[in-house]
């Protein structure tokens, strides 16, 4: 029997895939507190769908997951960050981020066969909204700033492969060296 490549293992968990429509679509915010149980059902589905990956493929680097990665089309992501937090997002909108950026390898849940350099920013701010409606805005550093620009990108219908700079091409995950460790920082 033939083992299941990393992107038809993440078919099998039900993860959309590259050249799915969703997955370049905007996803549509919610109207909060008004759609308060959708979002609530949307969250439970993003942590069902992330504990069912996490059983299969361990993530030092933590993970994320935005709905349109599940088949829905709303604008919620959930993240693990490595050190086992969670962080959910509705509606979210990056409104700040730092001049300084670096690049490293991401890999994405939806393409999940290869691993592309990325540049992104050390620090973001992120608005984004409690399911109460109530507004807030929170600002990430790092590693847990890539995971998010990750996933809200993925909200607004953008794969990491058009953030990388020209000329450079995502490698297979066998060629990868970084599984299994944290991303580094200065």
């Amino acid at each position: 029997m033939q083992a299941l490549s990393p992107a038809e293992q993440m078919r099998s968990l039900d993860i959309v895939q590259e050249g799915e429509s969703i997955l370049s679509e905007l996803a549509r915010p919610f109207d909060l507190p008004a759609e308060a149980e959708d979002a609530r059902r949307v969250v439970g589905q993003l942590v069902s769908a992330l504990e069912r990956v996490g059983q299969v493929h361990s993530f030092a680097k933590g993970m994320g997951l935005a709905a349109p990665q599940i088949g829905i089309g709303r604008a919620a992501a959930v993240i693990r960050t490595p050190d086992g937090r969670s962080v959910t997002l509705l509606n979210p909108q990056i409104c700040d981020e730092s001049a300084e950026v670096d690049e490293q390898y991401e890999g994405c849940l939806s393409f999940f066969d290869v691993r592309g350099k990325v540049p992104r920013p050390l620090s973001i701010e992120v608005e984004h909204q409690d399911v109460d409606g109530s507004a807030r805005i929170t600002t990430f550093d790092q590693g847990i700033a890539r995971l998010v620009c990750h996933e809200v990108d993925h909200l607004f219908g953008r794969l990491y492969r058009s953030r990388m700079r020209p000329g450079v091409e995502p490698i297979p995950v066998s060629v990868y060296k970084g599984t299994g460790q944290q991303w580094t920082y200065q």
